[in-house]
């Protein structure tokens, strides 16, 4: 108390570092827990069919995915409830960016091709009008659902159903708006933006090439949680027999479920969480250090106070135990005024940064228990030195 500004600095690099540990991993855990739960929110009973790799003539091996291996027609045989009773719903999808036009007005977007279980395995709703039905895509009609985004960049503050958008020389009826569900961390773009039309619409009029008989992905809807390992084995069983695969390696395709992308996507997150957490550990470590040179200072000053306590009596212990304590103290005060800082930070960040910061009350009683583990531990060495001190010696200095 009779060095406040100096008491005041040593607490500084301590609080600094508690308060940029706390916010760091209150970071890595918001993160976490909202791609958990766009994820989460998408279902997690859902497989996502991929094609495999294709091979050129060079020798050239392309990317997962570049294959033409999975067709509209995979999808209608992977509905069939007789050969996969587990699977609750199946969208064929292909997309593509491509210019919207709607009368003076233009917007590029993406475009999918899909069916009407397209509503059901991404969780999606209806704000007004209605999805295009199993009828629009055995006629191939041009019809048009538009998200919100879209529908509002092309019609402002219009109502889009029953009206005209253009693709190129096609003319096309908007059926239906997408209800707004924003943004997504995974991606960092809004899920807001897109049109879906019949995929038999899309591969007449908006595919090119093999794309005209291909998907880019076949998502499925398990019937349960419960039963996604059987709809993976049923799907995984009939898309072989379909290829004319006679073991799963031959298969040119890959099936991922939910489960796997959160486990990928939560791996990253602790992977960052951790690293940054590291470096604001370091904080610590600095702040430690200073306690340290702090209370070596103090028993340099104090040197007669210790030759006289040591004289009336005081033990090595007790001396010890008098610097100790006021390590602990600094440390501690320290930490406390370091965990408001962070609690402080998780409530204001968020409206700047637009991340959620989740801050867990384990996390802020780890923070203290540290603090004062750092004023214990970086005052043990000072304590040392001022209990081995010789009266006689301590009286005597100036």
């Amino acid at each position: 108390m009779s060095h406040r500004l100096r008491s005041a600095l040593t607490m500084l690099g301590i609080l600094i570092g508690i308060a940029a540990v706390i916010l760091t991993v209150g970071l890595g855990e918001g993160a976490s827990a909202q791609v958990s739960s766009e994820i989460q929110s998408l279902g997690t009973n859902l497989l996502t069919v991929t094609p495999g790799s294709t091979t050129t003539t060079g020798g050239v091996r392309g990317g997962l995915g570049s294959a033409t291996s999975l067709t509209a027609a995979d999808a209608t045989a992977l509905a069939n409830k007789k050969d996969c009773p587990d699977v609750a719903a199946v969208a064929p999808v292909s997309s593509r960016s491509t210019v919207l036009v709607a009368g003076s007005t233009n917007w590029t977007t993406t475009v999918s091709g899909s069916s009407p279980g397209w509503l059901s395995v991404h969780s999606r709703s209806l704000a007004e009008g209605n999805f295009f039905t199993q009828d629009d895509i055995v006629k191939a009609n041009p019809v048009m659902v538009l998200g919100a985004t879209t529908a509002l960049e092309l019609f402002g503050t219009r109502d889009p159903i029953g009206q005209s958008v253009s693709i190129g020389t096609e003319t096309y009826t908007v059926d239906g708006v997408l209800n707004v569900i924003g943004s997504s961390s995974t991606s960092g773009t809004t899920q807001d933006d897109l049109a879906v039309v019949p995929i038999s619409t899309f591969q007449q009029h908006l595919a090119f090439g093999l794309t005209r008989t291909s998907v880019s992905s076949i998502v499925v809807e398990a019937t349960s949680k419960n039963t996604l390992s059987a709809a993976y084995q049923e799907i995984d069983d009939e898309l072989l027999a379909l290829q004319g695969a006679s073991t799963p390696l031959a298969a040119n395709f890959t099936i991922t479920t939910q489960t796997q992308a959160l486990s990928t996507a939560t791996s990253v997150d602790h992977t960052l969480t951790i690293l940054l957490a590291g470096i604001a550990a370091i904080s610590l470590l600095v702040g430690g250090i200073g306690v340290m040179n702090i209370m070596l200072v103090s028993v340099t000053e104090r040197v007669r106070e210790i030759g006289l306590r040591k004289a009336l009596g005081a033990t090595p212990s007790v001396i010890r135990r008098q610097f100790m304590a006021e390590a602990s103290v600094l440390g501690l005060a320290g930490g406390l005024i370091g965990v408001l800082l962070g609690l402080g930070g998780a409530i204001g960040l968020p409206h700047l940064i637009s991340n959620p910061i989740v801050i867990s009350p384990s996390a802020a009683v780890a923070a203290i228990v540290v603090s004062l583990a750092i004023g214990l531990g970086f005052g043990v060495y000072p304590a040392s030195r001022a209990a081995r001190m010789a009266p006689i010696d301590a009286l005597r200095s100036e």
